[in-house]
């Protein structure tokens, strides 16, 4: 039984030191999604936009999540970087690398003035300052080297 205990634990600290180095904001970048963030190395956000029903949406899928068109109807589109504060909290403690050398930062959701609602952050703004509705515009911080990520500020 000692063995079996000390192999689960020896197991579960290696779990734990490969979860305190691994990074938790850091895109899996594939073929498809290449385009995005190709866009946002060079400061420009993109969307989806179908061509049959019209609606833009926004995380890049390789179909339309409204109608269901499929990748031959759906195209990237360039986004205006406009958007409106939907809701936001406030975070004081993230164990997760590298979270939690950035506390306290302002997660957040936006409305993008093409439509979609997206999740990011709000940086140059004091919290006290943060409204509902409040217009922002898309900025981009380097995650990693030569990742880039979509952030926004009034």
């Amino acid at each position: 039984m000692n063995g079996l205990v000390g192999t689960s634990t020896s197991a579960s600290a290696s779990a734990s030191a490969s979860a305190s180095t691994a990074r938790h904001d850091l895109p899996e970048i594939d073929e498809f999604t290449r385009p995005y963030w190709d866009a946002a190395a060079e400061g420009r956000l993109l969307l989806r936009r179908c061509g049959a029903c019209a609606r833009a949406h926004h995380y890049p899928r390789e179909f339309c999540p409204s109608c269901w068109a499929g990748e031959d109807r759906v195209t990237w589109e360039a986004a205006s970087g406009r958007a409106t504060l939907y809701t936001w909290s406030v975070i004081h403690r993230n164990d997760l690398p590298p979270f939690g050398t950035r506390v306290p930062y302002v997660a957040a959701v936006v409305d993008l003035a093409e439509g979609p609602r997206m999740m990011t952050e709000v940086v140059g703004c004091p919290e006290g300052d943060l409204r509902i509705g409040m217009d922002l515009e898309v900025t981009f911080r380097e995650a990693a080297e030569g990742v880039w990520v979509a952030v926004f500020r009034p």
